[in-house]
């Protein structure tokens, strides 16, 4: 039985009397000699239907008079004004404003113009972004493949960066020799996934090579860290954002 308008947000007379289990000519009753005092400002009159669909006059509380009404009434209600006026202030945040005038109707009409454009232009460099990003994909590339054609990223730094953002670890154990990059648990079969290959060194021992793939979520979580500048960049880099589409050519 609250009252919501596009000027003040209210609670009736009836709803406090609900609240703290009183009749509602008693808190009628208390509001009147409240204001008669001076405490509160004496509110306006509204005429509601209760839930017999009877006709009911009732006050229009605004917040601060009402918590001044509870006390007087009922101190130990006081919890539950509370967390009813945060109820009812959360229905007037989700509710639409009426325009009161031609002025604001104009206004209102331009604002939701503007709101409409700018969500057609965000659908359509999503679509341009998804688009991008299935020209560049191809199943089975390394981070570092994916990465040649995105203009202007080390293409020799890539693995380090995803070290430092934490998709890969170094599993050699001599801090000189060569790193050799594996995938971090907290990302394999979600970002990469790893193909071990045996290599035969000469002279020494074989061992075994995990081959970096890229999944389409790591692929698109690469494109991402590109436009934030995220990867590591050549220093003579032009500072534009493009791609080259994959073409199946064997020099990646």
């Amino acid at each position: 039985m609250s009252l919501i308008t596009n000027t003040a947000l209210t609670m009736t007379s009836q709803e406090i009397a609900d609240l703290v289990g009183s009749r509602h000519d008693d808190v009628k009753r208390s509001i009147a000699r409240l204001a008669g005092r001076g405490v509160i400002q004496l509110p306006p009159m509204a005429e509601v239907r209760n839930h017999l669909g009877q006709a009911v006059s009732v006050y229009q509380i605004c917040k601060r008079d009402s918590f001044v009404v509870v006390a007087q009434l009922s101190p130990e209600f006081t919890a539950a004004l509370v967390d009813r006026w945060q109820e009812l202030e959360d229905q007037a945040g989700s509710l639409p404003i009426v325009p009161q005038s031609l002025p604001e109707a104009l206004r209102l009409a331009a604002d939701l113009a503007e709101q409409k454009a700018a969500l057609a232009l965000e659908n359509r460099q999503q679509a341009v972004k998804i688009e991008t990003l299935e020209n560049l994909f191809m199943t089975g590339e390394t981070p570092t493949q994916f990465c040649k054609r995105l203009n202007g990223v080390n293409c020799s730094q890539v693995n380090s960066s995803l070290l430092k953002l934490g998709w890969l670890f170094n599993a050699a154990t001599d801090e000189r020799s060569k790193p050799r990059y594996r995938v971090s648990s907290r990302v394999r079969d979600h970002y990469l996934t790893e193909h071990p290959r045996k290599i035969g060194a000469e002279g020494g021992d074989p061992f075994i090579k995990y081959d970096l793939i890229l999944l389409l979520a790591g692929a698109r979580r690469l494109h991402q860290l590109y436009l934030g500048e995220k990867l590591a960049m050549k220093a003579k880099w032009d500072g534009r954002f493009t791609q080259l589409k994959y073409t199946g050519d064997s020099d990646q």
